[in-house]
């Protein structure tokens, strides 16, 4: 019963990073291809923690967080540095929203991608990612 169990597991996990990582690499397309225009927009958000330089930069950073972040989460590799990264940019988001004054509809979304994230630091890429294929390869060496 145990083993059907973490079959289970794994499958879901497997679904929830492809979904998630889909998700992301969607999001964070027109972030990172959309140019300096679109950058500096994304980085602006920082100026509600305080942080006004390089807008530009950081909105850049966000973009290729979301979109790389996505592709790693999607494949299962850099799991833990590539969550971290994505709460952090939900952090911002949430944070933005909530001195914009947003309605709650708007603000739940980013914090609850960040449960989401926090749980799936604990729960690892799961047994169907490439980090653990790419593992269980060099352990047969």
């Amino acid at each position: 019963m145990r083993t059907q169990s973490a079959k289970y597991r794994n499958i879901g996990l497997l679904i929830l990073r492809i979904g998630l990582g889909t998700m992301f690499i969607l999001h964070g397309y027109p972030k990172l291809f959309g140019g300096p225009v679109v950058w500096e927009q994304v980085g602006a958000a920082t100026g509600v923690l305080g942080v006004d330089v390089l807008p530009v930069a950081l909105g850049f950073l966000a973009g290729i967080t979301e979109f790389f972040g996505g592709i790693f989460l999607l494949l299962g590799i850099f799991y833990r540095p590539t969550l971290g990264f994505l709460i952090f940019v939900m952090a911002i988001a949430a944070s933005t929203h909530i001195a914009s004054g947003d309605p709650f509809s708007i603000i739940s979304h980013p914090i609850e991608i960040s449960i989401v994230f926090i749980a799936m630091l604990f729960l690892g890429p799961g047994k169907y990612s490439l980090k653990n294929r790419l593992s269980t390869r060099q352990r047969r060496w």
